[in-house]
């Protein structure tokens, strides 16, 4: 089985945006630690719109997601919304136990 999925929608804040040039060494410390939080880091894309970017990680649970969340929100860049989600097997899984 997998480790838990989490979708992270995030905006710029006022800081980060100032310091958008900083952007590329910002996203290689994230993945180190989402690495250090056990995680695997799946993909970053930059998005037109309500949001700015979205990331998309596994956790080894909901724990180290919340630690690795603040611990980045907490540096004052970015403000991000965070979705658990389940892969198509595993939902249609849960789905399943419905009958």
């Amino acid at each position: 089985m997998t480790m838990p999925y989490f979708i992270t929608l995030g905006n710029w804040t006022d800081q980060g945006i100032r310091n958008a040039k900083d952007v590329p060494k910002r996203v290689a410390a994230a993945k180190k630690a989402v690495q250090k939080a056990g995680g695997k880091w799946h993909g970053l894309y930059f998005t037109f719109g309500k949001y700015d970017f979205i990331v998309l990680a596994e956790f080894p649970d909901d724990q180290a997601a919340y630690s690795f969340l603040v611990s980045t929100g907490s540096l004052g860049n970015v403000r991000t919304t965070t979705l658990k989600a389940f892969p198509e097997a595993e939902g249609f899984k849960i789905i399943d136990k419905l009958r």
